[in-house]
């Protein structure tokens, strides 16, 4: 009787073991090539998923060179915050901004020739940061590491080649850069192991239900949004559109295109936490200052300049994210794309104002040529007698308004200068129905 009580006992004790195992959830993320801000959503949302759904580890696998400073920080906040067990499983290396994330993890496995740290603060080509920058990287590798009771000598010598680590066999003048048996040896890792089978296995998650989340369309929108080639040319057909609104004084598709795009700019950037309201204000504020110059205000003084310069900062601003911990090289990337976006924005609309009315596709969108008056049918009077004529200009001419001329109220057009009204202007050219006028020298 006893015996078949005990087996009944055990078999029952087998059984919930059993049910439990299968209740386990376990969570796959993967953080592999360039760290940048499209990377941290995607890492925020696996946590996010992990804790709702009750899951009892999130295992992020890791590959990676490095990447943004400011990237690395959100995916580490992320992590550091995350109410579920994280597991760091190194495959192949984790370097710069990938040690940084990998140390955030409560666990750390490597793969067999992985390797760990190289972290101080780089530009573009390679060339190490001022102190500035490596003091923040520094003090972030400290914290993170003493926050999972890692090693914050070797996490420090991550990044400064001048901190020396006493047990540590390498040359202290050079970075700390460790391969998987020596981070294990000093503690920087838990243990190495082969494959995310091994893993499971040995932190007891071998029958646990895995789930993979990969990065969903929004978040590939939004990272394909920031690339720095889209980003330039949603700012272009923004500036585009304004340009052309200001120019025809009525809203129109142009206008309706240029909102789009500099919605998909700050949003993105919004989400990304490269812009934030401060800078979307500053650049509408902008905008609307401008506007004020040109239809409100005669000529173009303080306030369209002050406008043209918030206009600026906000772009600016929207390109950077947050200043204190943007490296150098992001921000001189920042001016040159800005200025590439200018200089771009200037010769398409030299392009427009220029080329563009000569075109066969213009030709046929407007009357270019006068009908002959002997075919019985005109459109219009003919002004080619007009050519060198004076006048005054009745209206602002943005280009287009309404001058004064041989006591005559006619339609004219400006080469895209702005002229002020009562202006005195000069006949330059008739073509067809346009009448081309220029301010007096």
């Amino acid at each position: 009787m006893k015996r078949s009580i005990l087996f009944f006992v055990l078999l029952t004790l087998a059984l919930l073991n059993s049910i439990s195992a299968q209740r386990q959830k376990i969570y796959i993320g993967n953080i592999e090539g360039e760290i940048d801000l499209g990377i941290a959503p995607y890492v925020k949302r696996v946590v996010e998923e992990a804790e709702k759904n009750g899951a009892n580890a999130i295992i992020f696998k890791i590959n990676t060179f490095g990447g943004r400073v400011d990237a690395a920080t959100q995916i580490k906040d992320a992590i550091l915050n995350s109410k579920v067990r994280t597991i760091a499983f190194i495959d192949k290396r984790a370097i710069s901004a990938g040690a940084l994330i990998a140390l955030s993890c409560e666990k750390i496995v490597m793969v067999p020739g992985a390797s760990i740290g190289a972290s101080t603060v780089v530009d573009q080509s390679g060339q190490k940061q001022s102190e500035k920058y490596q003091s923040y990287m520094r003090s972030e590798m400290r914290a993170t590491a003493e926050k999972n009771n890692r090693r914050t000598d070797i996490a420090q010598g991550m990044v400064d080649e001048t901190i020396s680590v006493a047990d540590l066999k390498d040359d202290s003048t050079k970075l700390i850069t460790l391969t998987a048996e020596e981070a294990l040896k000093y503690k920087m890792a838990d243990t190495v192991l082969t494959n995310l089978e091994d893993v499971k296995k040995v932190f007891g998650y071998e029958r646990a239900e895995e789930l993979t989340i990969s990065s969903n369309w929004a978040e590939s929108f939004v990272r394909f949004l920031n690339n720095p080639i889209v980003s330039s040319l949603l700012i272009m057909v923004g500036l585009l559109g304004i340009f052309t609104e200001i120019k025809m004084g009525v809203w129109g598709l142009p206008g309706t295109i240029a909102v789009i795009a500099l919605v998909l700019f700050f949003g993105s950037g919004y989400i990304l936490q490269l812009a934030s309201v401060i800078e979307i204000v500053i650049f509408i504020i902008g905008v609307i200052l401008l506007l004020i110059e040109i239809f409100i205000i005669p000529g173009f003084g303080i306030v369209g300049v002050l406008g043209i310069i918030l206009m600026i900062t906000g772009l600016f601003l929207g390109l950077i994210g947050d200043f204190e911990i943007t490296d150098r090289s992001l921000i001189s990337i920042a001016i040159i794309q800005l200025a590439a976006v200018f200089v771009g924005t200037g010769i398409f609309i030299y392009l427009l104002s220029k080329i563009l009315p000569k075109t066969n596709i213009w030709n046929r969108l407007i009357l270019q040529d006068h009908v002959p008056g002997k075919s019985g049918y005109t459109s219009k009077p003919i002004f080619d007698h007009l050519i060198g004529v004076e006048g005054i200009a009745l209206t602002d001419l943005r280009p287009a308004g309404s001058a004064i001329i041989n006591e005559q109220r006619i339609d004219v057009v400006t080469e895209g200068d702005y002229i002020s009204h009562n202006s005195v202007i000069i006949v330059k050219a008739v073509e067809g129905s346009k009448i081309v006028v220029g301010i007096k020298k």
